[in-house]
């Protein structure tokens, strides 16, 4: 039966209290602030405009100290099947876990990163460690994905450059970097390796998916291709396609890459790397991220440590300042290569593809949604997520919808905790009274 609707804006029931009872339990179960966050807790509880977040809050990094594992998967002849048919194997996949798995394994909850994410979603790499993983205002003991009650997995994607295999990884065929001699990939592709990943880790079948943008796409996916292996699922900031404008701005920044002398055909490992064509893919990504009335209470017109115009090309404005730092900081952490490889899967994302429509993708379905959508969002706009809602009331789904208010643009996922916590909260709260697990992987 289709769940009655929900009104625009309108949490789950529930969700005040629970609301409350997570702001109790941050303070019950908050663990001590490591020491490298101590002058920042309680004092400076900025936000940051930007793909990660920095907030400081009196549980930040509350998950503790945690540590990437890696995990090698698809070992020939069981190779990964791709998509696009090309064979991939063997596959190592970067991961990271906050709580623990309970006996009867209905616990897990997956997050799926955005583009530029990675598996660090959570926690502190070391007690020195200044900036917390990723999501962190989101995962920890009291929080929505609360670790004292549920197994949190994040992994780093196919196609990433963060510890999973990917165009910068070695091909174990040659002995080279793959460049761009690695195959093709698809968000589909990323969920079918997150599926392996579950199987290796003992997970037969999620509690719940959740993630923003790219990670939304992902939730999504698993919702229609392991329909059996996951009960709740929340795609935030996202679309059941990549729009055309989507696609527009990331053929920009590709043709950004590739324009640089020193990409050289994807060939650059070990050489100069193309750093000038990903600081301008990465600028124009950014914008996208933001929104017209962040960027003016932010940036405005104000001036870049000068008085005046200096009539050069140099940063007169903060926001272009602002842009360059960005830009520069971004090719510190991340492979063009990579960069070409995922917009391009998420370019292709199209959930309906094979279908007659999107409602019918989603009528092959069997979790319970909770679609989130940000009211200044123009890279993926509330509409886009009520497209998704519409489309699974037609098939009968049990969905509810909520659209968080919000100035900060796309990238509010990553940064309006207050507005999200306690409808997540609650939603997972009711879901998991319903859970009915699987005997194994893939049952």
């Amino acid at each position: 039966m289709p769940a009655p609707p929900t009104p625009p804006s309108s949490a789950p029931a529930g969700a005040g209290q629970i609301a409350a009872n997570t702001a109790a339990a941050r303070r019950m179960h908050g663990r001590r602030t490591p020491p490298a966050l101590m002058s920042k807790t309680g004092t400076d509880k900025r936000k940051e405009i930007g793909d990660v977040a920095a907030t400081f809050e009196p549980d930040t990094g509350n998950a503790g100290v945690v540590k990437t594992r890696h995990v090698t998967l698809a070992k020939p002849p069981d190779d990964l099947g791709l998509e696009g048919g090309h064979p991939l194997g063997p596959v190592t996949v970067a991961y990271e876990t906050y709580g623990a798995l309970n006996e009867r394994r209905d616990n897990a909850i997956l997050v799926c990163h955005a583009l530029s994410g990675d598996a660090h979603a959570a926690g502190l790499h070391s007690e020195k460690d200044k900036r917390a993983g990723w999501w962190d205002m989101l995962i920890g003991p009291g929080k929505a994905l609360d670790t004292d009650r549920y197994f949190v997995i994040c992994s780093n994607v196919l196609g990433g450059c963060n510890g999973t295999t990917g165009p910068s990884s070695v091909n174990p065929n040659g002995g080279e970097r793959y460049g761009t001699g690695f195959p093709i990939i698809t968000v589909a592709d990323m969920v079918n390796v997150q599926a392996r990943l579950l199987d290796r880790l003992g997970v037969p079948k999620l509690l719940a998916v959740i993630g923003g943008s790219m990670g939304g796409m992902q939730a999504l996916q698993w919702a229609l291709a392991h329909p059996e292996r996951v009960h709740m699922v929340v795609p935030m900031a996202c679309a059941a396609y990549q729009p055309v404008q989507a696609v527009a701005f990331n053929e920009v920044g590709r043709q950004a890459i590739m324009a640089d002398p020193d990409w050289n055909l994807g060939d650059y490992y070990g050489r100069k790397e193309p750093r000038k064509g990903l600081s301008v893919a990465r600028m124009v990504g950014h914008i996208t991220y933001l929104s017209d009335a962040a960027m003016r209470e932010k940036f405005g017109r104000r001036l870049q440590d000068v008085r005046d115009y200096t009539f050069t090309f140099s940063a007169d404005f903060q926001v272009e300042s602002y842009l360059r730092h960005q830009a520069l900081s971004f090719t510190d952490r991340f492979d063009a290569n990579t960069y070409l490889y995922i917009t391009k899967a998420i370019d292709y994302f199209d959930l309906a593809r094979g279908y007659k429509s999107l409602a019918e993708a989603l009528s092959h379905t069997k979790a319970r949604f909770l679609v989130m959508a940000f009211s200044s969002d123009w890279l993926h706009p509330p509409y886009q997520l009520k497209e998704i809602v519409s489309a699974l009331r037609a098939s009968h789904r049990h969905v509810t919808y909520y659209e968080v208010d919000t100035h900060y643009g796309h990238d509010a996922f990553l940064l309006e905790r207050e507005k999200m916590e306690g409808v997540i909260a609650a939603f997972l709260n009711s879901g998991a009274k319903t859970f009915r697990p699987l005997e194994k992987p893939g049952g």
